[in-house]
C-alpha cells in the first residue's frame, strides 16, 4: 500500500505596492485563451437613453449616452447644448438626473436569458457595469446608500442576479467600475478621503461579494495612478483577495498607465485617450473595447445605419484577435430591463459564424510572420504548429500565403468536406479555394494549414 500525499504547490509571489511588481504579474491565461467578451452599460442613463451623432458633429467620445447627466451639467459647447435641449424638451428645466431612478425599473430583466444569448453568441467573459461615472451602484453597496439598485429603482441587486446567471452558463464573470464619480461631494471636496473611506472599500467589496474574474476600472485620468492608491488595491487584489489567482485587470488606474502599467492593455473605439494605440505595445495581452453602435449606453437616437452589421462585427472579432488582442464588444441594455433585439440579432450572427470557425479564434495566438495580407484579403492566427488563414472575402482563384517555410500536411476548409489542393514553393503555400456557395461560410472563411509553425 502506498501512501498518497497531497499535492504541493508552490508558493504564490507576494506582489509588492509597486508597479515593478504588479507589472511582474502574468495575466491569467484565461483571458489569452478567451478572445470574446461581452461589456454591459446600464444605469439611470437608459431612462433617456439618448446621445447626439456623427451626424450631428459629434466626436466618438460625444457620442455617448451614460454621458448624458455630465452634458447637461457642463455648459459652453455644442455637444453639451444637445443633451441639454434634449432633456428641456421631453423631461423640463425642473427635471433632475436623479429623478430618473422612478424609471430605471428592469421589471423585464431576465439573467438567464441574457446569459444564454452571451454563451450563444461565443462569448467567453461578460464585463458589467457595477457602477459608471454617475456613482450609481448595480449592487447593494452600502457606501452608495440610496443610491443604488437594491435600496432605490428595481430594488433587485442586478450585479448579483447576473453574476450567477452568467456563471451557471460556464462564462467569466467581471465588472466594470469607475474610480471617479462627477459629482459626489467627497470626491470633490477631499480625495484622499474619497479613496480611502468610498473607492477602495467599494471596490473590495465588490470583489468578496461576488469573486469576479475581471476588475476593470476606468475614470482614471483625473488623477496619477498614486493618488488612486492603485498599487495599493492591487497588491490586495494580487495577494490577499479571493480571485487573487484568477482575476484579471485592466490599465486604467491613473492618467499615466494606459499601455504602460497594470493587467491587459486597453483600446476603445481604436483609441487610447485620443490617440492610437502604439504598435510596440501589441506584444502585451490586450483588449479593444466599443459598441455595436456609437454608444455604449443604449442610445434611441442611432438607426440602422448607426449599428455595424454582423459582417463588420466578424471582421472587426477576426483583425483584433489575429493582432493579438481580444474583443469587448458593448450591448446597451434598455431601462426594463431587455437587451434591444438588433443587439441579439447581432450576437446571434456572430455565434453561428464562431460555431463553424472558433477554431481560428478561441486559445488562438498572432502569427509572427504577419496578422494580414491585404492583398489577399486574408488575417492569419495559429495555435500549436498549425496555421489558420481567415479570409473576408471567398477567393475566385489561387492565393498565396507568404512566409511559410514548411509544407502542410494537409490544408482544410472549416466547416466544409471540399478538397482543397495546395502546393509549396520558396514563396510560401498557395491553395486553390474549392468550388463554394457564397452563403457557405457567410462572413469569412478559414482555411487550416496543420503543422506549418515551427
Amino acid at each position: 500500500m502506498s501512501l498518497l500525499l497531497p499535492t504541493v504547490l508552490p508558493a504564490q509571489k507576494k506582489y509588492e505596492a509597486t508597479w515593478e511588481s504588479i507589472d511582474s504579474r502574468p495575466i491569467p491565461g484565461w483571458f489569452t485563451d478567451a478572445k470574446f467578451g461581452i461589456f454591459i452599460h446600464w444605469g439611470l442613463y437608459s431612462v433617456p437613453a439618448w446621445g447626439p451623432l456623427p451626424s450631428d458633429g459629434a466626436s466618438v467620445y460625444d457620442c455617448y449616452a451614460e454621458w448624458y447627466w455630465k452634458r447637461l451639467a457642463d455648459k459652453g459647447n455644442k455637444v453639451n447644448q444637445l443633451f441639454a435641449d434634449f432633456h428641456r424638451r421631453h423631461y423640463g428645466e425642473q427635471f433632475a438626473y436623479q429623478d430618473f431612478v422612478n424609471q430605471f425599473t428592469c421589471e423585464l430583466f431576465k439573467p438567464a436569458d441574457w446569459a444564454k444569448l452571451f454563451r450563444e453568441a461565443g462569448a467567453n467573459y461578460v464585463v458589467l457595469t457595477s457602477k459608471h461615472h454617475e456613482g450609481f451602484a448595480l449592487w447593494p453597496s452600502e457606501h452608495a446608500w440610496n443610491w443604488n439598485a437594491v435600496d432605490v429603482g428595481p430594488h433587485r441587486d442586478l450585479a448579483g442576479d447576473l453574476t450567477e446567471a452568467v456563471k451557471n452558463e460556464g462564462l467569466h464573470m467581471g465588472f466594470y467600475y469607475s474610480l471617479y464619480e462627477w459629482f459626489n461631494p467627497l470626491y470633490s471636496a477631499n480625495l484622499d478621503r474619497y479613496v480611502s473611506e468610498h473607492m477602495i472599500p467599494q471596490m473590495k467589496d465588490l470583489v468578496n461579494r461576488y469573486h469576479p474574474d475581471v476588475v476593470w476600472t476606468d475614470g482614471e485620468w483625473e488623477h496619477p495612478s498614486e493618488k488612486w492608491r492603485s498599487t495599493e488595491f492591487l497588491a490586495w487584489l494580487y495577494n490577499e483577495s479571493p480571485v487573487r489567482e484568477t482575476v484579471v485587470v485592466n490599465d486604467r488606474w491613473g492618467k499615466e498607465t494606459r499601455s504602460v502599467h497594470g493587467g491587459i492593455y486597453t483600446t476603445e473605439y481604436g483609441l487610447v485617450h485620443e490617440g492610437e494605440m502604439d504598435d510596440a505595445v501589441v506584444t502585451h495581452p490586450w483588449e479593444e473595447c466599443r459598441g455595436i453602435g456609437h454608444s455604449f449606453g443604449y442610445n434611441r437616437n442611432e438607426q440602422l445605419e448607426d449599428y455595424s452589421t454582423s459582417e463588420q462585427l466578424v471582421h472587426l472579432l477576426i483583425d483584433k484577435v489575429s493582432a493579438g488582442g481580444n474583443l469587448l464588444l458593448n450591448i446597451g441594455p434598455t431601462a426594463d430591463g431587455r437587451i434591444p433585439v438588433i443587439m441579439q440579432q447581432r450576437l446571434t450572427d456572430m455565434g453561428r459564424w464562431l460555431r463553424r470557425n472558433g477554431e481560428a479564434i478561441y486559445e488562438t495566438r498572432a502569427w509572427k510572420v504577419a496578422s494580414k495580407q491585404p492583398d489577399i484579403q486574408a488575417y492569419f492566427t495559429c495555435k500549436g504548429k498549425d496555421l489558420y488563414v481567415i479570409c473576408t472575402r471567398y477567393p475566385a482563384v489561387p492565393i498565396t500565403v507568404k512566409g511559410i517555410d514548411r509544407k502542410p500536411s494537409s490544408v482544410t476548409l472549416l466547416g466544409s468536406s471540399a478538397r482543397v489542393r495546395y502546393s509549396h514553393s520558396g514563396q510560401g503555400v498557395t491553395i486553390t479555394p474549392p468550388p463554394l456557395s457564397p452563403a457557405d461560410g457567410e462572413y469569412a472563411w478559414v482555411f487550416k494549414l496543420t503543422g506549418v509553425i515551427r
